[in-house]
């Protein structure tokens, strides 16, 4: 076993792997970016250092420098991750010319998967069965575009060198193909250097099925069975689980003995993830390898009782697997749900800023016969209260994995998790995270990757209104504030005392575009309060430093967490969270209107295409240009019917958040 590691990475991954080091007493070195300087996995690392500016290419992708740092630190080996070099085979290469462990695939297993069309090449003589497609070195639009018609619509094009569903396309018609693949393959030059993309038959209702595999240098290999990671937006995974429902015992043994058969073919070694696409008749077709460790590995090892870390660190250093293909069995059922920042209503736009609230749940809440039961929970995350999400890097928060005896119980520990997770300063998805586990497709296990798409209503359902007992948390809260900032003034104290009457309020709060009159009469130890046809008796029971709050509202007994962020307060009550403004009439008083007529850049990112010009008239929902933040294309459309009337960037041109675009009447 190595005495030392490098980690070259960072995030929830650098911790994970730092985590399973120090329990085998292997000393690790962390390296960081500037905007990383205060970041968990600094802190969770023996040593750190710095590598570099903010951006990856200017850091976490200096293959060349982290081997001097791994070096100099008298690191044995380097573990990459997931994401940046962790599929670099000239890095892998790097490394052992430096006389280092790459703790992964050899560089030329990494090769032969890296193209998804040789892959495919490979895995057909492998007779590992393939989607119908085009996978070849032909990359003429024209030729392309026949292939597609050939191969009929809908038709998926997909980035060679890709990941992640970066340089993704789905085209449903043959008039949409040119446009679809000139967008495809910018996004993949800008994601991965390489705008080679080949072409698929779109399955319908398909499953997202990946097999864990696991070889060591002494020719064994094994799988550690399947993952269902159906349910995606853009392409990229929301929730995953093992194993994957309605799976048969026929079907699990073809797909890992495929799954082995295509590690085999390439002279894998370490953990990768053989992913399948699968009809719902059980048929299934190879789509590529992962030749790492995969986000979702967390899930595969609640089943299995393993640690996929401590098998990497085992092989990497010459040791047999740990256990055979016999030895291998499931226990029970588990489920991980990416945390996010950013917001799904709106096309799940990555959200940044600084988490000023993160409340997470704690394993106690999972407790069988009475007893904490750790293993059967946990979040893996590189953030804290307090960090910022920033536009460098991946907008992932956390995942929170749950393992329960079988799998209505590990919905009903994730619903559990959920409704007690806790973050304000920027967009979360938790809110649909819940509708989605509740949903019927998904609660159903009636999978396939459109689970999303397909049930729009239920997953996207209209804002309900604001309940009195959401609104008199808020409430309680911001009067208790007063009472606290007021000190000994007597006007402010909590029975509202008025000579000869009694102490009348309005408070009012909005929710988006609602607005909601509360009105408040001072009573002595409470609080008579009003929200339309709406009236109850309330009565602060408990409030501790930590804004948890119980209130008495009438005959029913309340518990809530608020926090109060700026003008806006943030109600976690009854498994909710509810935003609600707050208008300070002091604060808003000859306020002016809001200026008309621009649109403003949601997030950091570049400018990469100018769909109109000065002057032209354009309708509701057309497309007037597009970024790129996050390595991802987000469209601008035209929020109303009117003119364009000046256009402030060029192709090219970086915006900030919040930066006017265009003006338009």
């Amino acid at each position: 076993m190595f005495s030392k590691i490098l980690i070259a990475n960072r995030g929830e991954i650098a911790c994970r792997v730092a985590a399973t080091a120090r329990r085998l007493g292997v000393q690790t070195v962390a390296v960081y970016s500037e905007a990383d300087a205060l970041s968990k996995h600094v802190a969770a690392c023996d040593e750190a250092v710095l590598i570099g500016p903010a951006a990856a290419k200017e850091s976490y992708l200096l293959g060349d420098k982290i081997i001097a740092v791994a070096l100099a630190a008298g690191a044995q080996a380097i573990h990459p991750g997931y994401g940046f070099l962790s599929e670099n085979a000239d890095f892998a290469d790097a490394c052992a010319n430096a006389g280092l462990v790459f703790i992964g695939p050899p560089a030329d297993a990494i090769r032969a998967m890296g193209s998804k069309s040789a892959a495919k090449t490979l895995m057909e003589k492998a007779s590992v069965p393939l989607v119908p497609g085009y996978h070849g070195e032909n990359q003429d639009a024209d030729f392309l575009h026949q292939q597609a018609d050939r191969i009929g619509y809908p038709v998926l094009l997909k980035a060679s060198a890709g990941g992640g569903g970066k340089g993704m396309r789905v085209i449903e018609h043959s008039a949409d193909f040119k446009a679809a693949l000139a967008s495809c393959q910018r996004e993949a030059l800008s994601s991965f250097g390489d705008d080679k993309v080949l072409a698929e038959k779109y399955l319908q209702r398909p499953r997202h099925i990946e097999i864990q595999v696991f070889a060591d240098t002494l020719g064994n290999c094994v799988y550690l069975f399947e993952r269902d990671c159906s349910v995606q937006r853009r392409h990229q995974k929301v929730l995953e689980e093992a194993p994957a429902p309605g799976m048969t015992a026929e079907r699990r043994a073809a797909m890992g003995s495929a799954a082995v058969a295509a590690a085999k073919a390439v002279g894998y070694v370490g953990a990768g993830t053989v992913e399948f696409i699968a009809n719902q008749d059980g048929s299934f077709y190879f789509m590529e390898m992962n030749t790492r460790l995969q986000v979702e590995h967390p899930v595969t090892e609640m089943i299995t009782g393993t640690d996929l870390v401590e098998w990497q660190l085992r092989v990497a250093s010459g040791e047999a697997l740990p256990l055979r293909q016999e030895q291998l069995q499931i226990h029970g059922h588990a489920l991980e749900a990416r945390i996010y920042a950013e917001n799904p209503d709106k096309g799940f736009l990555p959200s940044i800023g600084r988490l000023v609230h993160m409340q997470t749940p704690a394993a106690i809440n999972f407790a069988l016969g009475g007893q904490p039961d750790p293993a059967g929970f946990r979040i893996d995350s590189g953030v804290r209260a307090g960090d910022t999400i920033s536009p460098f890097y991946d907008p992932m928060i956390a995942k929170m994995i749950v393992w329960g005896k079988d799998r209505n119980e590990a919905l009903a520990r994730m619903a559990q998790a959920l409704a007690q997770y806790q973050i304000v300063g920027l967009s979360s998805n938790i809110g649909f995270l819940q509708r989605l586990i509740h949903s019927h497709a998904f609660a159903g296990a009636d999978l396939d990757t459109g689970l999303i798409e397909r049930n729009q209503a239920e997953l996207f359902p209209p804002q309900t209104a604001l309940s009195l007992p959401l609104i008199a948390l808020a409430a309680v809260s911001l009067l208790q504030s007063e009472i606290h900032s007021a000190g000994r003034n007597p006007w402010s104290s909590s029975h509202g005392w008025r000579m000869n009457s009694q102490l009348q309020r309005q408070l009012t709060f909005r929710q988006e575009e609602s607005h909601y009159q509360l009105d408040v009469t001072y009573q002595g130890k409470g609080w008579s309060m009003q929200l339309g046809d709406e009236q109850a008796q309330v009565q602060l029971i408990s409030q501790d430093a930590d804004n948890n709050f119980t209130l008495q509202i009438g005959a029913l007994t309340v518990n809530g967490t608020v926090v109060r962020h700026g003008e806006h307060f943030h109600v976690f009550s009854l498994g909710q969270h509810r935003e609600l403004g707050y208008t300070d009439p002091l604060l808003h008083a000859g306020e002016a209107e809001a200026e008309t007529g621009r649109l403003t850049a949601p997030m950091p990112g570049k400018i990469v295409a100018l769909l109109v010009v000065v002057g032209q008239t354009v309708s509701k929902g057309q497309p007037l240009l597009i970024m790129e933040a996050m390595k991802m294309e987000h469209t601008i459309a035209a929020p109303v019917d009117g003119i364009v009337k000046e256009l402030m960037y060029l192709i090219g041109d970086q915006v900030s958040d919040g930066a006017q675009l265009l003006m338009f009447e």
